[in-house]
């Protein structure tokens, strides 16, 4: 796995800026992946990087991965089971139908942002920061094939 390359499409500087200022209220963790090639089944593909990245291993199970494959116009978004426990699927319905349409004017920085920026505030409220919360995991945007 290798890190994100920019491209007139994105936007690295403010997609890091934005998980980066999600995660100062929260003790949860976002992640990134972006997707080089098509992904047919977006959400068994962001499960495969969720487990990949070790995003079960944070203590409160408050992960969120936002996967997103440009070539097949495809992304999706999950939590893991604490964070799902306190939103459920109303939560997750709302937050990618705005991506979407952002997404469909390929706004993909903006759409990235918007759900970093709802994820962060979901989580925010369920798992607030506290003085000995740690970063968990990297804020860095991972690419795949």
């Amino acid at each position: 796995m290798g890190f994100f390359t920019p491209s007139p499409k994105y936007d690295p500087a403010r997609i890091l800026a934005a998980i980066a200022a999600a995660e100062k209220r929260t003790s949860g963790e976002i992640r990134v992946v972006i997707a080089r090639r098509a992904a047919p089944d977006p959400v068994a593909a962001a499960q495969e990087h969720f487990e990949r990245l070790e995003m079960t291993r944070t203590a409160e199970r408050n992960g969120v991965l936002i996967f997103l494959a440009p070539r097949s116009r495809t992304f999706a978004v999950i939590g893991d089971t604490g964070v799902h426990e306190k939103c459920g699927d109303a939560f997750w319905r709302i937050l990618t139908a705005a991506m979407a349409l952002q997404f469909k004017r390929g706004e993909f920085t903006e759409g990235l942002v918007h759900g970093i920026e709802r994820a962060g505030a979901l989580l925010a409220e369920h798992f607030p920061f506290t003085a000995s919360d740690r970063n968990e995991l990297s804020n860095d945007i991972a690419e795949s094939d």
